[in-house]
């Protein structure tokens, strides 16, 4: 997926670095010569009138008083008369003059289409001096990428870096980041490192969102090794929370799980887990190493802080996992609170089975009860087989008898086979059953008949 780039910088100040100072010396060396105009037509300075022109512009578009306001309607149209009546007769220094201006004005009003084809009008001219040629290119690669051609951008970039005898932080900058835009993400690799480098070499200090995308390079290039060492970096320098969880995915992204989870929990122990998806993740990935119970305890720390919604796949896992942990016991709430959610009977059949194994028999009927009434049963013969153990150790006989009828019902064959030889064996737990109780009526009135020791 295409990242979209926040520019680092502001179009606005373009209009301070291009705009065209007077040189007071070049000005006053044009007035003294006002008697010769063929010689002003050559050299590189500003003849009278075009002097005079130019300083009218200014004064509109940069007033003296801070508090007025510019006039650049009329900037423009002094700009289109000076065009108009004398730029074929200007020398170079002078149409470099007037052309920049015009850049500074179409900068100030956003249009930054003419803006465009006024820079590449100043490239043009035939003596254009080598510091304005350079501003010039490295002005094109910013306002080319602002417009997203992202083409144009590199190719002003890179005329730049050809002719330039030093290289610049924005340069390397704005080549990465249209390399990236055209998803040409092992191009854009070295121009970025070499802005990180340049900027070290300066002294400047780096922010993290410089890190970030060089990280974010790694990634699209699936440079894992890499993208870890740089990440343990930014974990060192800045603790963020996006980079511990990154510290995760990379592990991941190795097959390296086991340090995947470790990091995901030491994330979890210094407080940067802060969604539900992680919180939820973690805990199920602890049960998946055998150790459910914490894992529980992590989404429970979850629900607690309300980061984890207490919905029905949460709880459902919630039970599970203290299931695998055989913690019966504290399974049963969460195991109730699921059932209430759940539209089918199957959250009440989880209910029954906790109570069946807490031997809480009664609890385990009032619970299949419901679970045979609200029906659609993921496995209703499992349901049903437990539901008449449950009466049966009651010594509910017929109604155990009932719901092993129920139970054959309900399957295949084979379950047929089984309720069927468990309504037999029920048949004759009740024989056992009725011939123990007379023996205890027997017992207890023969032992009535002989008076009490006194």
């Amino acid at each position: 997926m295409k990242m979209r780039i926040c520019h680092q910088f502001k179009l606005g100040a373009l209009i301070v670095v291009l705009a065209v100072p007077l040189w007071p010396a070049a000005i006053v060396q044009a007035a003294d010569e006002q008697r010769a105009p063929p010689e002003a037509r050559t050299a590189g300075t500003l003849g009278t009138q075009v002097q005079r022109s130019i300083m009218r512009i200014q004064e509109m578009m940069t007033p003296e008083d801070p508090e007025d306001e510019p006039d650049l309607v009329g900037a423009k149209e002094e700009l289109d008369r000076l065009y108009e009546r004398r730029y074929e007769r200007m020398n170079d220094f002078e149409k470099s003059t007037i052309l920049n201006f015009y850049t500074n004005y179409y900068l100030a009003t956003e249009n930054y289409p003419e803006t465009l084809r006024i820079f590449e009008q100043i490239l043009t001219i035939e003596t254009l001096r080598e510091s304005t040629r350079l501003r010039t290119l490295r002005s094109l690669g910013q306002l080319y990428s602002a417009e997203e051609n992202w083409s144009e951008s590199i190719r002003n970039y890179e005329l730049w870096r050809a002719s330039s005898l030093e290289e610049d932080d924005l340069v390397y900058k704005g080549l990465s980041y249209g390399h990236y835009q055209l998803e040409q993400y092992v191009e854009a690799l070295p121009y970025w490192i070499s802005y990180m480098e340049f900027l070290l070499d300066e002294g400047s200090e780096l922010s993290r969102s410089d890190y970030s995308y060089l990280n974010g390079i790694y990634f699209q290039i699936e440079d894992y090794d890499r993208a870890l060492e740089l990440t343990k970096t930014m974990i060192m320098l800045f603790d963020n929370t996006r980079d511990w969880q990154n510290l995760s995915a990379i592990y991941s992204s190795l097959d390296d799980f086991e340090r995947a989870l470790h990091a995901l929990n030491l994330a979890y122990l210094k407080g940067h887990i802060d969604d539900e998806n992680r919180y939820v993740n973690l805990g199920q990935s602890m049960a998946g190493v055998d150790i459910p119970y914490s894992g529980t305890k992590i989404i429970q720390a979850g629900f607690d802080a309300g980061i984890v919604e207490q919905d029905e796949d949460n709880l459902i896992s919630v039970t599970q996992m203290l299931m695998i942990a055989s913690e019966f016991e504290r399974a049963l709430g969460p195991a109730q609170s699921a059932a209430e959610l759940i539209e089918n009977g199957d959250g009440f059949d989880t209910v029954g089975y906790i109570n069946f194994v807490l031997h809480d028999y009664q609890a385990a009927v009032d619970a299949f009860e419901i679970a045979v009434d609200k029906g659609d049963l993921s496995n209703p013969s499992n349901t049903l087989q437990l539901f008449a153990m449950s009466l049966v150790a009651l010594d509910d006989f017929g109604a155990a008898s009932e719901i092993t009828r129920q139970w054959a019902e309900s399957g295949d064959r084979s379950d047929q086979e089984s309720a069927n030889n468990y309504r037999r064996a029920i048949t004759n737990i009740k024989a056992r059953f009725d011939i123990l109780a007379s023996r205890r009526e027997e017992a207890r009135d023969f032992y009535e008949s002989y008076p009490p020791l006194q």
